[in-house]
C-alpha cells in the first residue's frame, strides 16, 4: 500500500471491516438463554468496588 491509501484509511469514518447484513436476523434475540440468566444472577449479587476519597 502506499502512503496516500494508508493516510485515507486512518482519516476514514467508516468501518473498514464489512459486517454481514444477514446478522441482523439476531438483532433482539436471546441466543444463549441460561449464560445470560447465569450472568445476570452473579451481576445481581456483586458489589461495586467503594470509591475512596
Amino acid at each position: 500500500m502506499d502512503n496516500s491509501m494508508i493516510n485515507k484509511l486512518n482519516k476514514s469514518k467508516l468501518p473498514i471491516i464489512p459486517i454481514d447484513k444477514n446478522l441482523e436476523k439476531y438483532r433482539g434475540k436471546v441466543l444463549f438463554p441460561k449464560k445470560l440468566k447465569r450472568a445476570n444472577d452473579i451481576l445481581s449479587k456483586s458489589k461495586l468496588p467503594e470509591i475512596e476519597n
